[in-house]
């Protein structure tokens, strides 16, 4: 891959414009397959993998944090972990749910050691927990970044008046400030544009979209008549509406004129767009990978993204 490495707003990590998702670690790839896509991920020139500490506590089995230690795990095998921005999350874990301070420490702690690393790249808020103050868990985060544990810290599933709550305590109480926002954004998904993007623009934060392919849906495989056998066949099927068969519609022919996925297109597109980083997408099986890995390297003119822009419209308003 050629693609130059992005910043994530303005901190100094610097990765590439695909984020791989770990969130099917532990859960339909098992620890092989896990590794293999790790190690051709890399070897693509990919640096940063998404994960969370619940992940993937709703499999029947499983504890939580089985993502990140089988991250751990391939660090380890591998002696990779300076060559990679690891970006995990906090409050969803079975045993450290919430954001208390307390909590968040231990957490952290808990997730080092699952990945075998003396630090967190980027360390996300995963859900918002209104039962503790803000400040509380804005300064418990920021202790991390001055104990050395995380570099730079994330928010995630926030609603936009407490972003700009959490905003107002870091300016106020001279914290760390947090560098990146991690949202559900993707062609059928676009409320993001009009809540959270003009306070990503102003602040400066760099965007990793979660869901980038809409559970599958943007992949193309979920058609009118056709069943497909996956663990999240009923996020995806939703999306087969009036406004979701216009995007494939228009993905499609913008990937044959690319000679590439819809995936791929998908992917490109929403890289594309103003104040992204690095869409996420997970890759359950080693063939899924080259699809995910094509969009860095396709550029879309900008017919291609009025076509795109335009069949999605609707799904702006949802």
């Amino acid at each position: 891959m050629t693609s130059p490495r992005r910043a994530i707003g303005t901190s100094d990590l610097q990765v590439f414009p695909l984020s791989l998702g770990g969130n099917v670690f532990g859960w339909t790839a098992d620890r092989d397959t896990s590794f293999a896509v790790l190690d051709a991920y890399t070897a693509a020139g990919g640096n940063f993998v998404d994960t969370a500490d619940g992940y993937s506590a709703w499999v029947p089995g499983n504890t939580g944090g089985d993502s990140e230690r089988i991250i751990g795990e391939w660090f380890a095998a591998r002696g990779r972990r300076d060559d990679v921005v690891l970006a995990t999350k906090v409050s969803q874990h079975p045993d450290f749910k919430g954001l208390a301070a307390d909590n968040i420490r231990r957490a952290a702690d808990a997730s080092l050691e699952r990945l075998q690393s003396d630090r967190i790249d980027l360390y996300y808020a995963h859900f918002d927990d209104q039962s503790v103050p803000l400040e509380e868990t804005v300064a418990a985060l920021s202790g991390l970044v001055d104990a050395g544990k995380v570099r730079h810290i994330g928010i995630s599933n926030y609603s936009p008046e407490r972003i700009e709550e959490w905003l107002a305590i870091t300016e106020r109480e001279g914290l760390h400030r947090p560098v990146a926002l991690q949202p559900h954004y993707n062609l059928v998904e676009r409320a993001y544009e009009e809540k959270y993007r003009p306070i990503a623009e102003r602040e400066g934060l760099g965007v990793m979209p979660y869901f980038a392919l809409a559970a599958g849906f943007l992949t193309g495989k979920y058609r009118d008549g056709v069943t497909v056998d996956s663990p999240r066949a009923g996020g995806a099927a939703k999306y087969l509406d009036e406004t979701g068969r216009s995007v494939l519609s228009a993905l499609d022919e913008v990937a044959a004129a690319h000679g590439v996925s819809v995936a791929t297109i998908a992917l490109a597109w929403l890289a594309a767009q103003p104040t992204i980083t690095a869409p996420i997408a997970s890759a359950r099986t080693l063939e899924q990978l080259p699809d995910l890995l094509a969009s860095v390297d396709v550029v879309l003119t900008a017919d291609e993204l009025e076509a795109l822009d335009g069949a999605s419209e609707a799904a702006k308003a949802a």
